[in-house]
């Protein structure tokens, strides 16, 4: 018998990201989050040529913490990872994720969206299917000021 299951209604999403380059940004984000723990970026401005998150750090990232993490992001391109979703509850969100940043008319199913083990969060963008068609990354400038370090990076 064949299956015909439906993926739960989840919110429209407003954003039409470049799909390589939103993927490296969850790399990049769990990287951040495992390796310095502070957490994912509170800012993000991701785009087709350039991309740039800002995190709260209490001192700034060095020349080898930038390379270290550039060198990061491309070992999990380089392991062509898959790119897998789940869909869950709100309510059993609010047990493994931050939920401040869902708009207040979130419907009650939410989507996860996972890459390999390495990061997994809320998200409603659009990803590749493997980490190997992100292509190379590469951190271009960081930026260290009042507390707020802002790494711009790209891809190709």
């Amino acid at each position: 018998m064949e299956s015909h299951e439906q993926k739960p209604l989840i919110n429209d999403h407003n954003k039409d990201e470049y799909p390589p380059m939103h993927t490296a940004e969850h790399i990049l984000n769990g990287g951040m989050a495992r390796r310095f723990g502070h957490g994912r970026a509170f800012s993000a401005h991701v785009e087709r040529k350039k991309s740039k998150l800002d995190y709260h750090l209490p001192s700034p990232l060095s020349d080898a913490d930038l390379r270290s993490l550039e060198d990061y992001v491309n070992s999990i391109i380089r392991e062509n990872v898959a790119v897998t979703e789940e869909y869950i509850t709100q309510k059993e969100a609010m047990e493994r994720f931050d939920l401040s940043r869902l708009p207040e008319n979130a419907s009650e199913t939410v989507r996860v969206v996972k890459v390999g083990n390495y990061d997994e969060c809320l998200c409603a963008g659009t990803h590749v299917a493997t980490t190997g068609d992100i292509g190379t990354f590469r951190i271009t400038s960081s930026r260290y000021q009042d507390g707020i370090q802002r790494i711009v990076f790209k891809l190709g």
